[in-house]
């Protein structure tokens, strides 16, 4: 398999190829491909698997050159160590194939950007939910509050931009308020939304330093945004997380999975208990989840109490919660979700 690909000019093509090569003798040597540079283009040969990280490390390298951060070789060889062991879904492996592959991955926990730190599977569903993160372009994720829904999500999302498996991230919830009328919101756009996206950036927070968030926002490697600002826009190479699913509309929910482009995946999270809008039946994941449960490339999972992960109270209060609920919309029912 021969891929090419385009390198920059001036200063950033440096960058990329290293002083004398350098960098690119390194990729040579560590994953056994031919890659040669000719007028401005980078063509690499091999097997297909070494062929494809060596773009993706190439691609890295590009990234952060083009932001005059160029990759120092601790960083590329911590980069090539990366994607050699990232989850593939398309060449057997010794000891289980792809799947016992992705099986140990998660074992070992998601390496994140915050050093020493991996994030990892608490329970038996919530390593079913990375599981079905890895393996398809679409997971619906239902679930109580305290079941990593949100957490987990964004460590996939994290884990995968380190590895280069995505080139960015955009993080949704919609802009509907929990049952109280909050008025008008001071200060500009970002003020004004700052407050619904606050769980993400949490969540973003524990697995990257402040200043490391900072420069991928500003280089639109990550993006948090209010799902109604998804309209008419088309995501290749990103992974788009989408929180608090429970209250989009159906009419929003189909146009938020009809920004899915080449090469992304999507992720969508929800508590079909806690429906802020006006007619719980109009709530978007539900209706998709009814609508999507047999496509194939979509994943459903469904957590429950067992897999609450906070305070241990938080487990006896949405028992206590579901206990005494009658006709309240709940989770997906296991005749719902094939995949759960």
């Amino acid at each position: 398999m021969d891929i090419t690909l385009e390198l920059p000019v001036g200063g950033p093509r440096v960058g990329v190829t290293g002083p004398e090569e350098r960098n690119l003798k390194i990729i040579r040597e560590t994953l056994g491909v031919h890659i040669t540079a000719r007028k401005g283009v980078l063509t690499i040969g091999g097997d297909d698997q070494v062929v494809g990280q060596a773009a993706r490390i190439l691609e890295r390298l590009t990234d952060a050159a083009m932001r005059d951060e160029p990759m120092s070789r601790k960083q590329l060889v911590d980069a090539i160590a990366a994607v050699s062991s990232m989850p593939h879904t398309g060449t057997a492996v010794a000891g289980g194939g792809a799947a016992g592959q992705l099986a140990n991955d998660l074992a070992r926990g998601l390496d994140v950007y915050l050093p020493d730190k991996r994030v990892k599977a608490m329970t038996d569903g919530q390593r079913h939910y990375l599981e079905a993160i890895f393996e398809n372009d679409l997971t619906f994720c239902s679930g109580p509050a305290g079941t990593g829904k949100t957490y987990l999500a964004v460590a996939a999302a994290v884990s995968m931009l380190k590895r280069g498996q995505v080139r960015k991230l955009v993080l949704v919830r919609p802009a509907v308020e929990a049952g109280e009328k909050l008025g008008f919101l001071p200060g500009d756009l970002q003020d004004k939304v700052n407050p619904y996206l606050r769980p993400l950036l949490d969540a973003l927070h524990d697995m990257m330093e402040f200043d490391h968030i900072q420069r991928f926002m500003a280089c639109d490697l990550i993006e948090i945004v209010p799902l109604a600002f998804m309209r008419g826009r088309t995501l290749n190479d990103a992974l788009i997380i989408l929180d608090e699913a429970q209250n989009t509309t159906k009419r929003q929910m189909l146009m938020f999975l009809t920004r899915l482009g080449m090469g992304g995946k999507m992720i969508v999270t929800g508590d079909t208990s806690q429906i802020d809008l006006e007619d719980p039946r109009d709530s978007g994941l539900i209706d998709a989840v009814r609508r999507l449960r047999r496509v194939r490339g979509v994943g459903m999972v469904t957590l429950d109490g067992m897999d609450i992960v906070r305070h241990n109270l938080v487990q006896r209060i949405v028992k206590a919660y579901e206990n005494s609920q009658t006709g309240a919309s709940g989770g997906f029912g296991a005749g719902d979700t094939p995949n759960s």
